[in-house]
């Protein structure tokens, strides 16, 4: 018998198990890693007594598979994974990904389009009274009526559409063991009604006080102020201390969301993830070559969760909140030791971080009490005169780690926020960041670097940009070293029109920055950013927001944020002249492109053709040599 969890009735047997308490039915193939949502919550239910077992990419085109393991005690738990399943599915331009890096040998096909309402519906004809609780990702962001972009239209609340009794939202742990707890007293599912994190569906609302009501998805779906409105309570409720109850009606039910889950203490952070993982895929993937994904964490620590960057087009405030929450720097250093123990380990620790490297504590003392600031940010459009941006305890703990007997090298590869750290003025933490944990090249993200942009995606300037790849720059000469930063930027984000787009296209020639990288914005639910998208309105404020929509708009977008590459040549061509910047088509130094061939200047052309002619010649007659030499 192996250590992982039960994914047959054999491995049942094994276990002496007749019955589960929990089965947990995933969108991804099983890892058996804290870096995937399902092994941590099922980790967690069998480290307080309950039986559970996975059934992982069942085929939904029948029941047959969501049967296997039986009928569980308990309760049926649904995620469709560690991302969205539209997403998992479909690109930017709603075109099929080729691959999928949580299946198999990264195989596409293996999941549903929207795979949590899809797997409720195949449950629902099997055992129509078992209860059923949904969470990860994609339920997390759809809990309230939601823009589709895939379909482009306002779908209803995934609790509505999967049928389910109830909705974990957030990261879950505190919730799964309090409902676990509930549901094994014999509380029936519709009666819990208080778990903090979750969302239920109810046909009424007399039981409700001090709670906020939401205009409804009809209102939402045919009114695109209202959208807006809806977005804006749920965007600034979002918070475990100060947050309300939140109500939004759909059709005779309601969906009720508590406040969210309190922030876990730095002891519950250190229990979960010191829970046995065996840190690796299932073996039943092995002639498959094993699943890709775990390939980018499996030598990676995840030391703390949260974000208060507040990233317009991120929606992790709703997902894993803007209170960081962080692990002890003992309970790191053991798992660093035991990932020097895994066999194929060569010295080489890939990353120490979480959503942001360098935010490993709350933004404010004030927060542990106050919660976060009601409609304000951390780091936008200013540093807050009250965030702590002490880098000490972080540097510390690198430091740490490249102690531990067997390491080599420790690498920083999550997400650096730049800012955060020019805040700080510790020129100690980048030099010892340059020197240690470089590969050579550091990922930032400074996405545009049109005020108007960086304005509605909550980002730094273009100033900002600047200031800190010069003074990377010098901290690299003075240490000797060649390394360089690679920017990402995004095309296409709300407010970001041709004008726009060119203003990226001019700073990348001026600054001689190439990037390998370009994002089209996705309107993934839950976020500020699709809000924008959809209503064309700033939700918080009003105001009015340009989008690119159609394809063509967009391809000229990305195309101008990489004029470099010859196959964008057209692209870029159309873009500057429907944005009447035609003097940026030419010879002089400040071009981005040459004309097209069919208006080049004669002479141009002659010397051109005289040049391929002359070229053709010696290759002829280096043939000719090659011959004879034969």
């Amino acid at each position: 018998m192996t250590d992982f969890l039960p994914m047959t009735k054999d491995d049942m047997a094994k276990r002496g198990w007749e019955q589960l308490d929990f089965l947990f039915i995933s969108g991804d193939a099983y890892v058996d890693h804290p870096s995937f949502g399902p092994a941590i919550i099922c980790r967690l239910l069998e480290k307080h007594g309950y039986k559970v077992g996975i059934i992982a990419q069942p085929d939904w085109r029948s029941t047959t598979e969501f049967k296997r393991l039986g009928k569980p005690r308990l309760g049926i738990l649904v995620s469709a994974g560690n991302l969205d399943s539209m997403l998992n599915k479909f690109t930017a331009a709603k075109k099929y990904r080729s691959t999928d890096n949580y299946s198999p040998g990264g195989q596409a096909g293996l999941r549903p389009e929207r795979a949590t309402i899809v797997y409720c519906n195949r449950i629902r004809e099997i055992w129509k009274h078992t209860p059923l609780i949904i969470g990860g990702i994609e339920a997390s962001l759809r809990r309230f009526a939601h823009y589709d972009y895939w379909s482009d239209n306002v779908r209803r609340s995934i609790l509505i559409d999967s049928r389910a009794d109830m909705l974990i939202y957030g990261m879950g742990e505190n919730q799964i063991k309090e409902l676990a707890d509930q549901l094994a007293a014999g509380i029936p599912v519709n009666a819990i009604r208080d778990i903090p994190g979750t969302c239920y569906p109810t046909e009424s609302i007399e039981h409700l006080w001090d709670y906020v009501e939401t205009p409804s998805y009809q209102d939402v779906s045919t009114n695109k102020q209202m959208f807006a409105e809806a977005f804006k309570t749920q965007y600034l409720e979002q918070d475990p201390i100060r947050g309300k109850t939140i109500v939004q009606e759909h059709g005779g039910q309601y969906v009720v969301q508590n406040p969210p889950a309190m922030p876990l203490t730095t002891t519950a952070m250190d229990e979960i993830y010191d829970l046995p993982y065996e840190r690796t895929y299932h073996p039943s993937y092995i002639m498959a070559r094993g699943i890709p994904a775990i390939q980018e964490v499996k030598f990676s620590i995840i030391s703390h969760r949260g974000c208060y960057g507040s990233c317009s087009f991120c929606a992790l405030y709703a997902h894993q909140g803007r209170i960081i929450q962080s692990r002890s720097q003992e309970s790191i250093i053991k798992e660093a030791g035991q990932i020097v123990k895994l066999p194929d380990f060569k010295g080489y620790i890939h990353d120490v971080g979480g959503p942001t490297a360098n935010f490993r504590h709350p933004a404010c003392e004030q927060q542990a009490d106050r919660g976060t600031c009601r409609g304000k940010q951390c780091l936008f459009p200013n540093a807050c005169k009250n965030l702590n941006t002490d880098h000490h305890e972080y540097l510390e703990l690198l430091r740490a780690i490249r102690k531990v007997p067997g390491i080599k090298k420790v690498f920083v590869r999550s997400g650096l926020r730049y800012d955060y750290l020019l805040a700080a003025n510790d020129k100690e933490f980048l030099r010892e960041l340059c020197e240690h944990h470089v590969s050579g090249q550091l990922k930032i993200a400074p996405e545009h670097i049109s005020p108007k942009v960086t304005k509605l995606m909550g980002k730094a300037g273009k100033d900002i940009y600047v200031k800190f790849k010069k003074l990377y720059g010098e901290v690299n000469e003075k240490l000797g070293k060649k390394q360089y930063l690679v920017p990402y930027f995004m095309s296409s984000h709300p407010g970001s029109s041709l004008k726009e787009a060119v203003e990226v296209a001019e700073f990348l020639r001026d600054s001689g920055d190439r990037p390998e990288q370009v994002q089209d914005f996705i309107p993934t639910p839950g976020s500020l950013s699709t809000c924008m998208y959809y209503t064309g309105m700033h939700p918080l404020t009003g105001e009015k927001v340009y989008v690119a929509k159609t394809p063509y708009d967009k391809s000229l977008q990305r195309a101008l944020l990489q004029y470099r590459d010859p196959k964008n040549y057209k692209l870029v061509y159309e873009a500057l002249i429907k944005a009447d910047r035609k003097d940026l088509i030419g010879y002089e130094p400040k071009c981005l492109i040459r004309p097209p061939r069919d208006k080049q200047p004669m002479e141009t052309k002659r010397q051109g053709e005289s040049k391929n002619k002359n070229r053709r010649l010696i290759s002829s007659r280096n043939k000719e040599q090659k011959k004879k030499t034969r």
